[in-house]
């Protein structure tokens, strides 16, 4: 029996030693849990205000940058794309380049079927020559073998009115002799007034032959070649209209018409045969938004960015403020994009070195007050 009551209380010591066991542990875990949680929350803390008092320089600083001024815009080169058409409408004979051609001032690049812009050359060219002719003529008078004959029939004439004089008055001795009649008289004396009459026709038409030409003759003649000579420029210009000839040094950008093809001379249908331009050196046509208008300045530092070139940056300068307000001319496509805003339009020569090409849609940012490092106005464009 007391054996047994050992036993009981043997147990019940066992019992409370684990009891107190099991609290210890589990008021350990707990502390361990807690300490835990102070920390991660003391950690997250620190990061928070570190992160915060981070954007707050960050803020800070970006505060202290120049605002950029962005807006779209499109490449082209220096000389603007120029579009190459032809003056006379007509089928082309030859268009002599491609694509991507150098060309220089002057080169022919195209050329109309044009024989009969040459005939009408070689006729005004003849004429010329016949008025020269004419007035070669007039200024000369007759020739030296036409005044000859002119003197040899004056020369002829008079002998004949001097023999017909003589004849006259032998038959006027006779009838006062009473040998002959009156009526023979009488017709001595009409051949005698016909012969007269005859030897001043030739010294007339001597003088006519050997004088100097009137001055209204040579007037006309003149006139008449001034006149021939201007109708062949007219011709050769007309003939020179078919042949299309570069304005400047650059490269062919697009062919329009190939050979065969027939252009026409329209001022309300333009039809280009090339667009030409100089890419030596290329700009950017820029749409700066109206509220940005008051910054834009001559000289100013830009740069380019396109999708195609990633984040690479064209840089140039402002070379062209615009001086009228207008609509947009390059469109974003963006959903956000503002359509009723007025720009004005601003050129940026990009620094040489730039391959960019032409027509390529660019976003353009303008550096005010010359600084490089700026950050651009969301949602402008």
């Amino acid at each position: 029996m007391g054996r047994q009551q050992d036993n009981i209380h043997q147990e019940k010591v066992m019992n409370g030693n684990l009891g107190i066991g099991s609290l210890l542990k589990n008021r350990m875990t707990l502390l361990i849990g807690l300490t835990a949680f102070l920390l991660t929350g003391s950690l997250v803390l620190a990061s928070r205000r570190s992160h915060d008092a981070s954007q707050s320089a960050t803020a800070l600083a970006i505060a202290h940058q120049p605002l950029l001024i962005a807006g779209p815009g499109r490449v082209e080169p220096s000389s603007e794309d120029i579009k190459i058409g032809s003056e006379l409408s007509g089928r082309l004979k030859l268009v002599k380049v491609e694509e991507g051609d150098a060309i220089h001032r002057g080169e022919v690049l195209a050329e109309l079927e044009n024989a009969d812009y040459r005939a009408q050359v070689d006729s005004a060219r003849a004429n010329v020559v016949a008025k020269e002719a004419t007035l070669r003529k007039v200024n000369n008078g007759a020739r030296r073998q036409e005044r000859d004959a002119a003197w040899s029939s004056v020369s002829e004439t008079k002998a004949v009115m001097a023999n017909a004089q003589a004849e006259l008055r032998r038959r006027q001795e006779l009838f006062s002799a009473g040998v002959v009649s009156h009526e023979e008289l009488d017709r001595f004396a009409r051949e005698a007034d016909v012969a007269k009459a005859k030897y001043q026709s030739a010294i007339e038409q001597h003088s006519l032959v050997d004088d100097r030409a009137r001055e209204e003759d040579r007037s006309v003649a003149e006139a008449d070649l001034l006149l021939a000579k201007a109708q062949l420029e007219e011709a050769q210009a007309r003939y020179e209209k078919t042949f299309i000839r570069s304005p400047i040094d650059g490269s062919v950008l697009r062919k329009h018409h190939r050979s065969g093809e027939s252009v026409s001379n329209s001022s309300t249908v333009p039809d280009p045969i090339l667009t030409i331009g100089d890419r030596k050196t290329l700009r950017v046509r820029v749409d700066v938004d109206e509220t940005d208008v008051s910054k834009v300045r001559m000289g100013q530092k830009a740069y380019v960015t396109a999708d195609a070139f990633g984040q690479q940056k064209f840089w140039g300068r402002v070379v062209r403020v615009g001086q009228q307000l207008g609509p947009k001319n390059v469109r974003t496509d963006e959903p956000t994009e503002k359509v009723d805003t007025k720009i004005l339009e601003t050129l940026v020569e990009l620094d040489p070195g730039a391959q960019l090409p032409d027509g390529l849609r660019v976003d353009a940012f303008i550096v005010p007050n010359g600084g490089e490092v700026a950050q651009a106005q969301p949602g402008r464009f």
